[in-house]
Parts: structure tokens; C-alpha cells; sequence
């Protein structure tokens, strides 16, 4: 008999590398498929797009509005001057309302703020000042403050001497509330072509690892259609033909041992026949001896090479409270100290007949090496999507070095290195549980137990079809 986790050819078993710091960092903070990770990729690169858009409408604007103020405002003001110069000073009141505009306003007093102060010389504020100065002529400026960003205050001298206050202002070109909406609806009509964009393209490699996951222990081919676009049409084909030469490659191995297994029967048994001749009994008890442990190694020999290809019992709905305990019956009326602990409380869905292999072989294992055996029986709450039963057997055994946990699950591997079949077994035992344990959809591993002893932990679904 062997012992643990992990088995060549089986998925479940396979050594997991550690992660990097990277991908544990992706895998906590980031999307995990592929398709969520490309789609927001896409879409957030979108968004990025429709910001810089809308900060080159906003930055257009600007510009805009420094032309139009830069060309046309200050002979505007400056005509504004000259009419309100020219009217007599009683009916200049009367003419305020009427020049005013967005941008400016004129005041028929000394209006300067004198906790303003001197016009900033930016690239905007200083050629804007100078060309007022230009267009006023000859009119005077005596004096020009600024208020905040974008107000200025300018006190001009009329010919009759009269002051004259210009407020001017920098007034925003907004951007209509409609420029928003279209840029919304740009990246809602962009992301959903994203979307089926990237689905066009995940949705093969999901079918993919769909065919991949399904390809059981019997290694038979389910195929995938070979269609679509050339490249996923030309994967599904190199899929489809690497499965059945896989197939192909297995099952004649497996012939070729069942065959060879089976073969031996035949001279096993002419071979025990003639040693019942022989007269010398201790040598004829040799010879039997011998026989006996080249019959069992050719019967599990069978039926690994059987099991290597699943098993061809039906799955059916098992009450598994009721096989346990028959198990520990069977155990305790011989005399082996095998208890039973915990319940599945349902029925699940099995082979009664490789369930029943599986934790006979578990028990013998814990039987032979820890003098008893502790069956406890475990499911997960009601609440997870996907349940599962766990069926742990534990001895208080030598337990098995951590180097060969993954080894002996290997065909004729076996911890006893004496190779006396009587200690160390066939080496079949566990193999052959755990092609059952997958041919079930289950999870067959061992456990050093920290305080002494193994445990063979079998793992099943546990909702029914």
C-alpha cells in the first residue's frame, strides 16, 4: 500500500507553483478573467480618450475666447469712450445702460478699488492692457488695476476732464451641457462594442478550457466545433486532434498492460497446480506464497489498467450514512478497531461500487500502518454554491515524509523498501483510488496529521443532478 496529494495525469494532484508578488497582487485588487480584464482595459482607455476630448474642447474654448478679447474688445470699449465723450455730460447717465455689454460696463466716476492692485503681466493680461492703451489713444489711461483673474478696472480722462471707470471682465465661453451628453453617449456605444468586441474573442479560449476541463480520467475526446474564425477554427482542430491522439496513446497502453496482466492468470495457475504436486511441503509453501502475491499483483494490476479509463458504473443516488456505516460494521465484526464519526445528513450522487473501493482501500492503508482507523465525516454549509463532502480517514500511524507526499500516488511506488509485498504491498492501492476519486469528479489527498498519524481526505459534490 502507499500514501498523499498529488498523482501524474491527475489534475487535482498536480504540484501548484507559488505565485509571484505581481500576480497575487493582480489576482487581490484586479479583475481575474481575461475578459474583464481586457474590457475595462478598453474601456478605461476610452474614458481617457473622452477626457482628453473634452479638455481639448475646454483648452479650444480658451483660445477662443483670448482671440476674440485680444481682436475686437478693446475697439469696442474704445468706441464706447469716444460716443460717451462726444454726448454732453448730462445725457452721458442716460447712455450707460445702452453701451454696456457682457464683458464691459462703463461708470461716470472714479470708481477704482484701492485695495486693487496693478495689472499682472501674463500672457494674457499684459497685450490685453496694452492694447486697450493703443485703441483709447488719445484718450488716457490714468490708471489700471486688477481685480482677481479675471477683472480689471481702467480709469480714463475724458476731454472735458470728467473720469471714466471701464470695467472689463474675461467672460467664459461655457460648454453647452449637450457636448457632455454626446461624449456619455460616445463611451456607452464604445464600451458595448468593446464588450462584444473581447466576448468575440474570450468566448473561444472559454470554450476551450471548457473541453479541457471535461477531458476526464477515461481520456475521451469531447470534441469542439471547429468553427468560427480561421484562427479559432484552426485551434479547435489542433485541440480536437492533440485529444484523440491522446486518447489513442493511453488506451493502447492500457491494453497492452490489461493484456499483459491478464496473461500471467494462465501460468499463475499451472505453476500452482504443479507445486500442489511438489512433496517437499515448506517448498511447496514457498511456491504458494510466491503464487498468491503474483495473482494479487496481476488482479490490481487489472484494475488499474480498468481505472485508468474511469469506471463504467453508472453514477446513482447514494445514501452515504448508510454505506459508511456498513463499511464500519464489516470492520468492527471482524475485529478492527473502526470507528465512524459525523453524518452526510443527504443523499449524493456516486458510484456505490468505486466509493466503496476507494474507502475500504483508505481504511486497510490506516488499519495496516496505525492499528485503527477514525472515519469522520464532514459537509459544507448549506449556504455554498457548490457543496461538498469530505470523508477523512485518520490513524495514528508513522505518517509519510513530506518529500514523498507527492510520490505515492504513483503506480508501484510504495514507502517499504524491502520489497516484501507482505509490508509494503502492491503499490496499486492508492493509483487506483485516485482514478476512482477523479472518475467521481472528487478529490482524493493525504494529510500528515500534526500531532501524529495520517489523514486521507476524499472530497466529493455533494448537490444532487
Amino acid at each position: 500500500m502507499n500514501r498523499t496529494s498529488a498523482s501524474p495525469g491527475a489534475r487535482d494532484a498536480a504540484p501548484t507553483p507559488m505565485p509571484s508578488a505581481s500576480t497575487s497582487t493582480t489576482r487581490r485588487f484586479g479583475p481575474r478573467t481575461l475578459f474583464a480584464r481586457v474590457f475595462w482595459l478598453m474601456v478605461f482607455g476610452i474614458a481617457i480618450a473622452q477626457a482628453m476630448a473634452y479638455v481639448a474642447i475646454r483648452q479650444e474654448r480658451s483660445m477662443a475666447l483670448r482671440t476674440l478679447m485680444m481682436s475686437g474688445v478693446e475697439r469696442d470699449i474704445a468706441t464706447g469712450v469716444a460716443v460717451l465723450d462726444r454726448l454732453p455730460a448730462a445725457e452721458r447717465a442716460a447712455w450707460l445702460d445702452r453701451l454696456e455689454r457682457p464683458n464691459y460696463r462703463f461708470a461716470l466716476a472714479d470708481e477704482i478699488d484701492p485695495q486693487a492692485g496693478p495689472v499682472e503681466r501674463t500672457d494674457f493680461n499684459g497685450p490685453f492692457v496694452d492694447a486697450l492703451t493703443q485703441a483709447m489713444r488719445p484718450f488716457r489711461i490714468e490708471r489700471a488695476v486688477q481685480l482677481g483673474v479675471k477683472r480689471y478696472q481702467l480709469l480714463v480722462r475724458l476731454n472735458d476732464g470728467s473720469a471714466l471707470t471701464v470695467h472689463a471682465r474675461r467672460v467664459d465661453m461655457p460648454i453647452p451641457e449637450w457636448v457632455m451628453w454626446v461624449l456619455g453617449a460616445q463611451l456607452i456605444v464604445l464600451a458595448v462594442c468593446s464588450w462584444m468586441v473581447v466576448r468575440l474573442v474570450t468566448r473561444p479560449l472559454k470554450t476551450l478550457a471548457a473541453a479541457a476541463d471535461d477531458l476526464g480520467p477515461d481520456l475521451s475526446p469531447r470534441l469542439i466545433p471547429e468553427e468560427g474564425p480561421a484562427e479559432v477554427a484552426h485551434a479547435a482542430r489542433a485541440f480536437n486532434a492533440m485529444q484523440q491522439r491522446i486518447a489513442g496513446y493511453t488506451a493502447e497502453r492500457v491494453e497492452i498492460l490489461a493484456a499483459i496482466s491478464h496473461d500471467l492468470q494462465t501460468p499463475i495457475t499451472r505453476m500452482r497446480l504443479r507445486a500442489d504436486l511438489m512433496s517437499d511441503e515448506a517448498l511447496r509453501g514457498k511456491f504458494h506464497h510466491d503464487l498468491n502475491a503474483m495473482h494479487v499483483l496481476v488482479r490490481e494490476g487489472v484494475t488499474y489498467a480498468r481505472t485508468l479509463h474511469g469506471t463504467s458504473e453508472l453514477p446513482a443516488r447514494l445514501d452515504a450514512d448508510a454505506l459508511l456505516a456498513s463499511i464500519a460494521g464489516d470492520y468492527e465484526d471482524a475485529g478492527e478497531a473502526v470507528t465512524l464519526s459525523g453524518e452526510a445528513g443527504s443523499p449524493i450522487m456516486a458510484q456505490p461500487q468505486a466509493l466503496k473501493r476507494i474507502l475500504v482501500n483508505l481504511v486497510d492503508n490506516a488499519l495496516a500502518f496505525g492499528g485503527q482507523a477514525e472515519i469522520r465525516v464532514t459537509r459544507s454549509d448549506a449556504q455554498d454554491p457548490t457543496p461538498r463532502l469530505t470523508i477523512a480517514v485518520l490513524d495514528r500511524g508513522p505518517g509519510i515524509p513530506e518529500e514523498q507526499l507527492q510520490a505515492v500516488f504513483k503506480p508501484f511506488h510504495r514507502l517499504e523498501t524491502s520489497r516484501n509485498r507482505d509490508t509494503g504491498g502492491t503499490g496499486l492501492g492508492l493509483a487506483i483510488a485516485l482514478q476512482l476519486a477523479s472518475a467521481m469528479g472528487g478529490r482524493l489527498s493525504l494529510h500528515n496529521r500534526t500531532d501524529g498519524g495520517l489523514e486521507a481526505r476524499l472530497t466529493l459534490p455533494a448537490s444532487l443532478p
